[in-house]
């Protein structure tokens, strides 16, 4: 047995360094002064300076916020009320078709989706820039968002909906009142989780974004191809690190959720917590 745990441990650490090495590697080499990532030389925050002196990175920095918490934001409010269509349509082979094609569209390769979205935008007239990366992040976040409310909303009993009902309870006070704050915690975890996605991508936002138009994703990897800069490496851990505080934020919510339903249980049953 022992054996075994060490054998998975082993390949846990495999895992986690094949997957982190290069981006220790990169946020090491941000803060070299030689200003290659062969020899170290020196410490130093000048390409850190260099990023925030740069007026058009701060633009482009400013647009992909913006997307990121426009495109999570409406595409929590739809996920929220097709989360509800779903769970209260009664057809089983109907409600399993929607939720596989639901899944469908996560699991979807991102370069057909973008040049799908591309080909739509030609089709129907719209110019590419702000508001066909802002449709194109809003339809890719939205089933995020339902499979992450939707189990919430599976675990909510029938009998809380009907009790508000009893009692007088109008449609939308059972909704606002009820059904929204037992699944909070679904609709932060989708926020935060198609905020991350927002922000991330790439292969999508590179084919709707027009010549006057771009984010983060799509700067970095131009500023690449012209070359070896650490300015793009010093970008690169400060977007790393904004991420990796959205997967902290979003693993604190959820621990205070679980332990926000524990402390709620024990109340029921009288258990002191």
């Amino acid at each position: 047995m022992r054996k075994k745990n060490g054998i998975s441990n082993l390949y846990l650490v495999l895992v986690f360094a094949v997957l982190y090495a290069p981006i220790l590697y990169l946020m090491y080499y941000s803060f070299n002064s030689g200003g290659t990532m062969h020899d170290f030389e020196g410490f130093t925050f000048d390409w850190y300076k260099e990023v925030f002196a740069d007026t058009r990175l701060i633009i482009i920095v400013i647009n992909t916020l913006i997307i990121a918490l426009l495109s999570s934001t409406i595409a929590t409010i739809i996920a929220i009320f097709g989360s509800l269509a779903i769970e209260n349509i009664r057809r089983a082979r109907f409600k399993n078709t929607l939720l596989s094609l639901n899944n469908v569209l996560i699991v979807s390769p991102d370069v057909i989706i973008g040049a799908s979205f591309l080909i739509l935008f030609t089709m129907v007239g719209v110019k590419l820039g702000f508001a066909s990366v802002l449709i194109s992040h809003v339809a890719f976040s939205i089933p995020i968002a339902v499979l992450m409310i939707l189990p919430r909303l599976q675990e909510m009993s029938p009998t809380l909906i009907d009790a508000a009902r009893d009692l007088g309870a109008s449609k939308r006070d059972v909704l606002t009142k009820v059904i929204l704050p037992f699944i909070r915690p679904g609709i932060f975890s989708g926020f935060f989780m198609a905020l991350t996605y927002s922000l991330d991508d790439f292969a999508v936002t590179f084919f709707v974004t027009g010549s006057g138009y771009s984010t983060l994703a799509v700067e970095i990897y131009s500023r690449a191809r012209q070359g070896v800069s650490l300015s793009i490496n010093a970008l690169s851990t400060l977007i790393f690190l904004f991420t990796l505080f959205l997967v902290v934020a979003y693993y604190i919510s959820t621990r205070r959720s679980e332990k926000r339903k524990v402390a709620e249980a024990a109340s029921r049953v009288g258990v002191p917590e």
